[in-house]
């Protein structure tokens, strides 16, 4: 049987706030860096990086939610159950 405890469940509900405050702060740094590196010229390179940067966000948000949603159900169970 699944057991789910309401202090780790609060900590992962934390933990995904703490994931989006900081995809919202890498990303822009990330995606700057990216756009620099990569020079563009033509309409076709454009779209390539823009399909890289997409796929890049995803990946970021992806890793960010899993990472510190676990993190803080870890935080949240072992402090307050």
């Amino acid at each position: 049987m699944l057991d789910i405890s309401l202090a780790g469940l609060i900590g992962a509900i934390a933990g995904t706030f703490v994931a989006g405050v900081n995809y919202h702060l890498f990303i822009g740094v990330l995606e700057r860096s990216m756009r620099e590196r990569a020079q563009t010229q033509t309409a076709e390179e454009r779209d390539t990086m823009e399909v890289r940067l997409s796929l890049m966000r995803r990946f970021v948000l992806t890793v960010d939610l899993f990472v510190f949603a676990a993190l803080g159900y870890w935080i949240g169970k072992t402090l307050w159950d």
